[in-house]
């Protein structure tokens, strides 16, 4: 395996405090505190690994219900749309 360079890992005293940019892209902020850089391999700092699969930042949960609801909200806007007239609507 050829080494084509090095990955620099940050830290932060309170990852919770940094601000979202979007993109998946985070900035510090005075609430998240100074980073703390490294390169892994020391004890309790964190690693990139090969070959390993992410786990997903949307909740299951969550999106179930939001396909629940809206099926449901489908499912009554066309049972309006086929709504026979009633007497108000009679000659």
């Amino acid at each position: 395996m050829t080494n084509i360079g090095t990955i620099q890992i940050a830290t932060f005293a309170n990852p919770g405090g940094m601000e979202a940019i979007g993109n998946n892209l985070l900035l510090a902020t005075p609430s998240s505190g100074r980073s703390h850089r490294g390169q892994g391999r020391r004890t309790r700092e964190p690693e990139v690994s090969r070959k390993a699969t992410g786990s997903s930042n949307v909740s299951a949960v969550e999106e179930m219900i939001n396909m629940i609801t809206t099926q449901r909200n489908y499912e009554l806007n066309s049972k309006i749309t086929r709504v026979k007239p009633t007497r108000c609507c009679r000659n």
